[in-house]
């Protein structure tokens, strides 16, 4: 099972280099044979690999990929094909897709096609699902793993509609189904599998979840620092002991999430919880030059020295952000919500742009780059800034 078409993309503008990411996207469901796409590294099943065996193979496969540190984090609507690919000019050394319904995904093909789009180097990739059943979840994933180094499974999600639909860090009340579904795609699948969880509010009941993910099959964790009710990461901090303790407790790679906000941040968060990558989500939706040392002036102290105007904007990034999506399209909503994010700053200096931005129903790419430039007339100047090293 693979997917339906191969999209050939437009032309490649001359005028603009830093937009010929890819030569062709994948789109969403059928015939393998019409797509040359390398494949994951791991060449069989898992099935037949216990203990010291797993363990081997998961960190030869992390490292034959180079072993990235910086990593875009899974985002609901928000971690789609042309927003990886900007984060990855600017730094980011692998991505996760946004959540996939895994029931959908298997039913839908118009989901599959809209929701899910990737290219030859948007690599290394994991492609994140939601489930509550084993087999839907199979399915779902055998779909996608000859286009990604991971299939992921989300444990983390804590919002009401996870609750609603029996998914995301819900299933931390019920560990044997989740034991269920890594077994599940870890005895099947070519590719690993990874998960990505939220923390106990007992420190021994998180790693004792980890721990029980890891022999299920789980070939790399990542750990958000906070708990399921811990739903404001801009007010509630990230527990960094707490994911060093899940480092120091598994055999596995064990990626950090939490508290990333430049990159001084990234540095500490290595060193202090052991990591062997981080994730990053908010900061890159307003950010997406983050992983390539720019920050915004929020992060900026005045007392701090070394710290430059580094020639760039959030509105050159929105410029980049749409000729991707011209070439790579995707649902309007993702790009509604990505410019409401950028220009976040931008709209509060001039609210009727922003008022104006949200009447329109219908929005064109026409209207967007006007918008930018309009913005740029009024003389709205939100530089992003670089720290000399």
């Amino acid at each position: 099972m693979a997917f339906g078409s191969i999209t050939q993309t437009l032309a490649p503008s001359t005028e603009d280099n830093a937009d010929d990411l890819c030569s062709e996207m994948i789109g969403a469901s059928a015939p393998e044979s019409v797509v040359s796409h390398e494949t994951s590294s791991l060449a069989s099943p898992n099935a037949y690999l216990t203990g010291d065996a797993r363990i081997e193979r998961a960190w030869a496969h992390w490292k034959k990929l180079g072993e990235p540190k910086l990593i875009v984090a899974p985002m609901v609507d928000n971690s789609e094909l042309p927003f990886r690919l900007l984060c990855r000019k600017y730094g980011a050394e692998a991505s996760y897709t946004p959540m996939l319904h895994s029931r959908i995904f298997t039913e839908n093909e118009k989901y599959r096609s809209s929701e899910f789009t990737t290219c030859k180097e948007d690599r290394p990739l994991f492609v994140q699902f939601c489930a509550n059943d084993p087999d839907t979840l199979l399915e779902a994933a055998r779909r996608v793993e000859p286009y990604c180094d991971y299939v992921d499974i989300n444990l983390g999600c804590p919002q009401r509609i996870a609750k609603r639909g029996n998914y995301g860090a819900f299933l931390m009340d019920k560990l044997p189904l989740v034991k269920s579904l890594v077994e599940k795609l870890a005895q099947n699948l070519n590719v690993p599998v990874s998960c990505k969880i939220r923390i106990f509010p007992d420190l021994q009941d998180t790693l004792n979840y980890a721990k029980m993910l890891e022999d299920a099959g789980c070939a790399l964790l990542a750990v958000h620092g906070r708990t399921r009710d811990e739903k404001d990461g801009k007010k509630i901090r990230a527990n960094w002991e707490a994911i060093r303790a899940v480092k120091n407790a598994l055999r596995i790679p064990v990626l950090a999430n939490g508290n990333i906000r430049h990159m001084d941040d990234v540095k500490r968060c290595l060193e202090e919880t052991g990591a062997d990558g981080i994730l990053s989500a908010e900061t890159l939706l307003e950010n997406p030059a983050l992983f390539a040392g720019f920050r915004t002036v929020e992060w900026v102290s005045d007392s701090e020295e070394g710290v430059q105007d580094g020639k760039l904007d959030q509105a050159d990034l929105v410029v980049e952000y749409l000729k991707l999506c011209e070439k790579y399209p995707v649902p309007w909503r993702m790009i509604r919500a990505h410019v409401h994010k950028m220009l976040g700053e931008w709209f509060r200096v001039h609210p009727y742009v922003r008022d104006d931005f949200n009447a329109q129903s219908i929005l064109s790419f026409e209207f967007l780059y006007d918008m930018v430039n309009r913005l740029r007339d009024l003389g709205v100047t939100r530089p992003l800034y670089v720290k000399n090293t």
